[in-house]
């Protein structure tokens, strides 16, 4: 019996007493057809031959990668139509209630019937929209057909969107007086260690024809399940009407939403007609003050935050973008190990899921609405549909996104081309005023990258914090014209590398014929400059709220700096094929940290509680025996000693012996030639062996790292981040996999192909390597390493247990196994 079945039967066991609301995932048992499909939208359409698939499903990710598509988007064929359709059946006793399907993220230009009737649309890909089924709805023993059509265009992104139904989806049941969709707001106006107010506005829709007394309650409930507080309202409900209600309620001795400590409360609100509870609703929230204070900064909760902050896409690497919970949980994970506190949804509303996971680490969020307005960036682009849609989304953004204690600023649009023009501002206030009418409580922001346009013709001055994307230099004059405004480097750096490789002599260089960027933290786009440049002028101006980096993870799109136009693909970006992903992270494609990481780490953290230190590059330079190496030390103490072999080669002091730098960035304007106080450098001639680092902290050594000098590959390791995964057929196991020699060490430029058996339930949801000139398929169970390394992405089944055994095998090399379980 499928689980829709049981679902269908537990509600027709269940008395009517018991159906407040139901809401249940709508994910299993679709079917998908890639191309045009002529009356599938019609009840009695023969899907039987089309593909069966669980959602999320992004259709693109599975590929093949092709020079025909567009390399700037991945290179992955994400465009064109798509069909699902899902059969289902609504119980009987469900007919005087009202029936929602709800789509959490549809990419894009959904289109949706039921039964062959219209529901309705919905263009833009990164918002969830709900459609009311029930007037074509039936009832009992009979079937429902849901048809869905996606039609995503070529150049309609500037990065890889992805594709499909690729968000959850939503049934829900609910009574005739129910409360509307995302239809809480829950602000804490006023909050002390004694006590805090919480101020709970509910809209409340009733749909019945006749005249409904009721009550609206709603109850506070603690991180424990306990309950602190309630308020009471009674309700004379008209036929049709929508109400407003406002509740304030009072919670001695609050405990606070933080960083360090993310507690979460829930608002149960529910509709009470004589002595049944007709609708419930849970609103997750969190207690805590948010202050900005122009020339001063953020404070939450009374106490100074600077933003360590990092732009994220919304793919999930080789998986693509199909929302997963703990592929996005991993990644936030790897972010706070680097020291990051703050994520910027670049550059659209993110999956529910995120802002969860954000809510219960204690990661703060600014959410941003969109990439453009009216005026394109690409030539199908959300400018299509700005004029008509783009009140909608943002007023949906805000509403769903509103309760979330993680999110302290919404962000109006990034590097718009407004800026440019003379009037750019009025849409600036316009969409400024729909933020403050739906969240009245937070702040307003954009990412400028036009300086002085963006304050010239009037912009910055129409949100609350202006960004400044990649103008370090001009902090402190604008804090100097503007000294009211709170500003934000809200985009910055956009340093790229490729992890594990190092190319000498270190020099200035556009491209590289390999299609790889050196991980010296050096090279950058014209626009870029290296993090150490960000960290002096945020050091000079500390009244900036901080930055969000260029970014956090690799994405798929965007192979910056390779790539560029070709006449052939509409202008666009196949030029350096296969290069199809970008080199901007902090982190690769895999999640594998790359040096960049650990300079971000270093500056991050405070040694008190994560001493680190970190050493680069390799030390497998066999064909330069002698020649000088350039070795680098990122850490946190404050000072380091390196060792060759054993010997001394000298410490070095963290801000007083500073290395000079070549800046290969084009508008740094100090040219080549400038001192970091944020790296060590020494000049080592090569000698095979052991290259290791100290770090010590007040004359004693708190940390240390070595690379030693690999022989040939011989055996492979491999580690699960998780042993154990739940069998819901969601959960994932990432298990990354190296290249060592015979004696266990790390084999730095490996390339070996590898080889990918499973035995038991569990299927193999993804591979990858991080090469962002690869082509090799995130599908298939054989992955070449990159750099040494490979990752495996291990999916349990859903509601199977038991043993499972991942075996990688590579010519030459031992094989290995690792045991799992999915419970």
């Amino acid at each position: 019996m499928t689980p829709l079945r049981i679902f269908t039967l537990l509600l027709m066991l269940l008395p009517m007493a018991m159906q407040a609301r139901d809401r249940q995932s709508f994910n299993a048992e679709w079917r998908f057809h890639k191309g045009e499909a002529e009356t599938a939208e019609k009840a009695d359409f023969d899907d039987s031959e089309w593909r069966e698939v669980t959602l999320p499903h992004d259709w693109a990710i599975e590929g093949p990668f092709d020079v025909k598509y567009n390399a700037r988007c991945g290179g992955l064929p994400f465009h064109g139509t798509g069909w699902y359709r899902k059969s289902f059946t609504v119980p009987a006793s469900a007919k005087d209630q009202k029936v929602t399907v709800e789509f959490d993220g549809a990419m894009y230009n959904a289109h949706v019937w039921l039964n062959g009737h219209f529901l309705g649309s919905r263009p833009f890909g990164y918002m969830g929209f709900e459609f009311d089924m029930t007037p074509y709805l039936n009832f009992g023993e009979e079937e429902n057909v849901i048809s869905v059509r996606l039609t995503p265009e070529d150049l309609s992104s500037r990065w890889y969107p992805g594709a499909g139904i690729y968000r959850n989806t939503w049934i829900e049941i609910k009574d005739e007086s129910h409360i509307d969709h995302w239809g809480t707001f829950v602000s804490t106006p006023s909050v002390s260690k004694e006590s805090a107010e919480v101020n709970i506005e509910t809209k409340i829709v009733h749909d019945g024809d006749e005249t409904r007394e009721a009550t609206l309650k709603s109850t506070l409930l603690d991180p424990s399940g306990k309950s602190v507080g309630e308020a009471t309202t009674p309700l004379n409900l008209l036929p049709g009407e929508t109400r407003v209600v406002t509740q304030p309620i009072y919670v001695s001795s609050p405990q606070l939403w933080g960083m360090k400590s993310p507690v979460l409360y829930t608002a149960v609100s529910e509709i009470i007609s004589g002595d049944t509870a007709v609708d419930r609703y849970e609103t997750p929230f969190g207690i805590r003050t948010l202050e900005f204070i122009p020339g001063e900064g953020m404070r939450l909760n009374g106490e100074k935050v600077r933003l360590n902050g990092v732009c994220m896409h919304h793919d999930l690497g080789a998986l693509g973008a199909a929302v997963n919970y703990r592929a996005t949980e991993r990644q936030m994970e790897i972010m706070m190990e680097m020291g990051v506190n703050s994520i910027r949804t670049s550059h659209n509303p993110p999956s529910p899921e995120l802002l969860q996971i954000c809510d219960r680490l204690g990661l703060l969020v600014q959410v941003e609405a969109f990439d453009c307005w009216q005026m394109a960036k690409v030539p199908n682009g959300y400018n299509k549909f700005f004029d008509e849609w783009h009140e909608r989304d943002l007023r949906d953004m805000i509403r769903r996104d509103r309760n979330h204690p993680s999110v302290i600023m919404w962000s109006i649009g990034n590097e718009i081309l407004e800026q440019g023009t003379k009037d750019g501002w009025k849409m600036a206030r316009h969409l400024h005023r729909i933020c403050k009418d739906e969240d009245p409580t937070r702040l307003t922001s954009a990412g400028f990258n036009y300086y002085p346009a963006s304050v010239k013709n009037g912009l910055a001055a129409e949100v609350d914090i202006p960004g400044f994307n990649y103008k370090p230099l001009a902090y402190s004059t604008v804090s100097k014209e503007h000294p009211d405004w709170n500003i934000l480097g809200s985009e910055t750096s956009s340093c790229t590398s490729s992890r594990g490789v190092y190319h000498l002599p270190i020099e200035k260089y556009e491209k590289h014929e390999s299609l790889q960027v050196t991980s010296y933290d050096l090279i950058g786009p014209p626009w870029a400059y290296p993090p150490d440049i960000e960290f002096r002028f945020l050091g000079e101006n500390p009244n900036v709220l901080g930055e969000y980096i260029w970014t956090g993870f690799d994405y798929l799109g965007e192979p910056t700096p390779h790539g560029g136009k070709d006449n052939s693909t509409n202008g666009y970006w196949n030029e350096d094929w296969p290069s199809r992903s970008s080199y901007f992270g902090a982190v690769d494609l895999c999640g594998f940290p790359k040096d960049r990481f650990f300079l971000y780490q270093s500056h991050w953290t405070d040694v008190k509680d994560n001493p680190m230190v970190h050493l680069l590059p390799h030390w497998n330079w066999e064909d330069r025996a002698g020649q000088e190496i350039p070795v680098y030390v990122y850490t946190n103490a404050e000072e380091a000693e390196l060792f060759l072999n054993g010997k001394s080669l000298g410490r070095k002091v963290k801000g007083k012996d500073k290395p000079k730098q070549i800046v290969a960035f084009n508008n740094w304007e100090e040219g080549n030639d400038w001192e970091t106080p944020y790296r060590l450098r020494w000049d080592v001639p090569f000698e095979a062996g052991e290259l290791k680092v100290i770090a010590y902290q007040d004359g004693k050594a708190i940390a240390e790292d070595s690379h030693k000098t690999a022989g040939a590959p011989a055996k492979l390791e491999l580690t699960a981040d998780r042993p154990e995964i739940t069998a819901d057929g969601k959960d994932l196991s990432f298990v990354t996999v190296r290249v060592l020699d015979k004696d266990g060490n790390f084999c730095p430029n490996a390339t070996n192909q590898i080889d990918f058996k499973l035995e038991g339930p569990a299927s193999i949801a993804a591979v990858d390597n991080g090469n962002a000139a690869s082509l090799e398929s995130f599908q298939a169970p054989t992955r070449k390493a990159f750099s040494g390394m490979a990752l495996v992405v291990i999916r349990g089944e859903d509601g199977k247990s038991g043993e499972i055994k991942l075996t990688a095998t590579s010519e030459g090399l031992e094989p290995l196994t690792i045991p799992l379980v999915s419970k």
